[in-house]
C-alpha cells in the first residue's frame, strides 16, 4: 500500500468512526448531549492537513450523515462545507492555541456553522426543535475536544500523514 492510499484510508477510517459514533444509540438523557462527533473530525483534518480535505470532501460527509440519519439531504452537507473553508481558512491561527483555546474555536464553529444553520433549516421547514436540550453537543464537542485531537494526532503521527 503507497503512503498516498494509507493516507487516504487513516482519514476514511477516521471520518467511518465518528459516524458509528454518532448513530450509535444513546438514552434519551445522553441523547441530547452527543457530541458532533463528524463537525469535530471534519475540523481535526482541516486544521491538520488542510490541503487533504477540503469543501467537496466535507460536502460528501455532510451528505453521507444526512442519509445515516434521515434528515433533510444537504443540511449537514452545506453545514460541513462551511466548517471545512472556515477550518481551512483559519487553520494557521487555530493550531497555534493551546489544546483548550481550540476547543473554543471548535465550539464557535459547531456552533455557528452546524447547530444555528441546522436550526434556521430545520425552522424553515417547521421542523424546529423547541427544547433548550438541542444545544448541548456544543459545550460536550468543546469538552471532548481534547482527547479527540490527540487521539486523531496521535493516529496522524503514527501513520506519518503529511
Amino acid at each position: 500500500m503507497t503512503q498516498k492510499q494509507r493516507q487516504s484510508w487513516v482519514i476514511i477510517a477516521s471520518f467511518v468512526a465518528a459516524l458509528l459514533l454518532t448513530l450509535l444509540p444513546l438514552p434519551d438523557v445522553l441523547a441530547a448531549a452527543r457530541p458532533a462527533w463528524m463537525a469535530m473530525t471534519l475540523i481535526y483534518w482541516c486544521l491538520a492537513l488542510p490541503g487533504r480535505i477540503g469543501v467537496g470532501g466535507a460536502w460528501a460527509a455532510g451528505l453521507l450523515l444526512d442519509a445515516a440519519q434521515g434528515a433533510l439531504l444537504g443540511q449537514h452537507a452545506l453545514s460541513f462545507a462551511l466548517i471545512a473553508y472556515s477550518a481551512t481558512r483559519l487553520h494557521l491561527g487555530i493550531r497555534q492555541l493551546p489544546l483548550l483555546q481550540q476547543a473554543a474555536a471548535v465550539a464557535v464553529l459547531i456552533l455557528f456553522l452546524d447547530q444555528m444553520l441546522g436550526f434556521w433549516i430545520k425552522g424553515m421547514s417547521q421542523q424546529a426543535p423547541w427544547s433548550w436540550s438541542y444545544w448541548l453537543a456544543t459545550p460536550a464537542s468543546m469538552m471532548i475536544w481534547p482527547a479527540m485531537y490527540l487521539t486523531l494526532r496521535h493516529m496522524r503521527r503514527r501513520y506519518r500523514l503529511a
